[in-house]
Formats: C-alpha cells, sequence, structure tokens
C-alpha cells in the first residue's frame, strides 16, 4: 500500500470536530438552511465584521454588498434551476439541496480546502446532509461539482479526486470502494442528435470497486460492472462487463483483470447499449412554460 494515515495536532482537531459538531448540528436542526450556509460562509471566508457593519446599517460599497449577499444561498442561482424536472420535485428538496451544494462550493473557494484533514471531513459531513445516501470513509476533494447532488448514492470507502463532475439529473449510483480519477465526468442525462433540446435522464450506475481513471467519461445509463477499469481519457457509451478493461473513445472492453478470467464474461459480451433500459421518466405539469435558449427552427429535409 502507498497510503498513510495523517492527522493535525490536538488543539487543530479539537477545533475542526467543534467546528464540524456546530455545522452538523444546526443542518440536522429546523433552523432555516439559508441562515445556517450564510453564517458559516461568513466566518469561513473572515467576513464577520464587515457583514456585522452592513446589517447595522452602515453604508458599504456596492462591491461590498454583492460579496456579502452572495454568502446566502437564497441571492444565489446554478446552472441546474433551468432544468425542467426541478417541477416535478417533492416541495423544498431542490431548494435545500441548492443551499447545501453552495455551502460545498464556497467552502472550495476558501483556503482551507486545501487542508485535507479538514477538508475531507467536512465534505462527508455536507455529503450525509446533500446525497441520498451517503457512505461511511468517504474521501471526497477539492472542485468535485453536482447537478443536484439529492439523486447520488454513493457507497463506503469512495475515493472521488479534483475536478470530477457527478451529473445526476438522472440518478446515480456509486457503490462501495470506488475510485474516480481527477477530470472524470459521469453523467445521468443525455442530449438527443436531432433536437439537442430534448434531454432523457438515466439511471447511471457504478458498481463496487470500480476504477473510473483520469479525464475518462461514462456517458448516462451506462453501467460500469463491479472491479472493471474505465481507461484514462476513455468514454463508456456502453455497459462495460464485470472484471473488464475498457478503453478507447468509444471505450470497448480490450483485456479481463489478471486472475478473474474464470468468472468474468468473456470480451465479446462487452460493448452492449443497455441504457435504454435505465431511462428516468418525469412527467411535467400540463401548465410548464419551457424556456428555449437557442430559439432555432431546424427542420431536416425529411420533415419539410
Amino acid at each position: 500500500m502507498t497510503k498513510r494515515h495523517v492527522s493535525l495536532p490536538p488543539l487543530a482537531e479539537e477545533g475542526l470536530q467543534a467546528f464540524l459538531d456546530d455545522v452538523d448540528r444546526r443542518l440536522s436542526s429546523d433552523e432555516d438552511t439559508c441562515q445556517v450556509v450564510e453564517d458559516v460562509l461568513v466566518d469561513l471566508h473572515g467576513d464577520r465584521e464587515a457583514y456585522e457593519r452592513w446589517q447595522s446599517g452602515a453604508d458599504v460599497s456596492p462591491a461590498e454588498r454583492v460579496r456579502l449577499q452572495g454568502y446566502d444561498p437564497c441571492n444565489a442561482t446554478l446552472e441546474s434551476e433551468y432544468y425542467a424536472e426541478i417541477e416535478t420535485m417533492p416541495e423544498g428538496q431542490f431548494e435545500r439541496s441548492k443551499h447545501l451544494q453552495w455551502l460545498w462550493r464556497q467552502f472550495d473557494a476558501t483556503p482551507m480546502a486545501d487542508n485535507i484533514a479538514f477538508a475531507l471531513r467536512f465534505r462527508q459531513m455536507l455529503a450525509d446532509h446533500l446525497f441520498a445516501e451517503a457512505g461511511d470513509g468517504l474521501r471526497l476533494f477539492k472542485s468535485i461539482s453536482f447537478t443536484y447532488g439529492h439523486n447520488i448514492e454513493m457507497g463506503d470507502n469512495v475515493v472521488v479526486h479534483d475536478d470530477v463532475h457527478l451529473d445526476d439529473r438522472g440518478h446515480l449510483t456509486i457503490g462501495d470502494r470506488v475510485s474516480i480519477s481527477d477530470d472524470a465526468h459521469v453523467y445521468s442525462h443525455d442530449h438527443d442528435a436531432t433536437d439537442q433540446t430534448h434531454v432523457t435522464n438515466y439511471h447511471t450506475i457504478i458498481e463496487d470497486d470500480v476504477r473510473v481513471t483520469y479525464d475518462s467519461m461514462v456517458r448516462a445509463g451506462v453501467r460500469m460492472g463491479e472491479n472493471s477499469i474505465l481507461a484514462a481519457k476513455s468514454i463508456a457509451g456502453a455497459d462495460v462487463p464485470a472484471h473488464h478493461i475498457a478503453a478507447g473513445q468509444p471505450a470497448e472492453s480490450i483485456a479481463v483483470k489478471d486472475g478473474w478470467e474464470s468468472t468474468a464474461a468473456p470480451l465479446e459480451d462487452g460493448n452492449v447499449d443497455r441504457r435504454a433500459e435505465r431511462v428516468v421518466e418525469y412527467d411535467l405539469p400540463e401548465d410548464f412554460e419551457q424556456f428555449d435558449e437557442f430559439h432555432r427552427d431546424r427542420s431536416s429535409p425529411t420533415e419539410q
């Protein structure tokens, strides 16, 4: 093994645990999540004096006001707020996820995000509140992004490295002991090739002990079988069977892991597209007013 345990000095550990316990307690209570997030971010960014001055009615510059207002997630918008399926969510679900995601993202903009012994435990605590299911022993590194967060189920001892995007516009299940390397993207929604405004959501599944390696992509609805590997810079557009190593763009099964030949499916059984089995259906309200960001009218010759 190449890893070792890391710990903080006793006084730093004491302060860390007190902070985590306080934020965890407040997020678990009936207290308004916006207020909790705002308070935590004001203090983490060292802006309490300016914040109190603004709250007391003292003059602040327009730039200061924008900065101070930005600590409150109710004053922020995320790209995911445009997505139509929000209309089908239980009341309040998106708002709470948005507030927690804002805390996650803005925490990553502080110097404390680089203090690994602190940051990993802070993100584990947030994941317990944000994800549909968050296992124990998660190691979630810096600048991980989500669509919502509440459509993610994550098992125990998962490692997700820097700058990974976990799209849970549909549904995303990640098993135990999964490793997702830097710059990887895992999707659960896809756009129609002809009409890019038409989106289909899927259930994407990454089973136990899978490795999704550097700068690779798992397309929406793909199942990565247990103990499989997606090679660096590869794009998995079809299922990868258990114990297979897949590589390429699009990825194809190129080998079976040494020692697993007797239990793994033969290579020719790989590369089967079963994504249609994992479509996540939803029905929009009849009075839903669509926002068309493109304003296109591109009909194919056969449609004219």
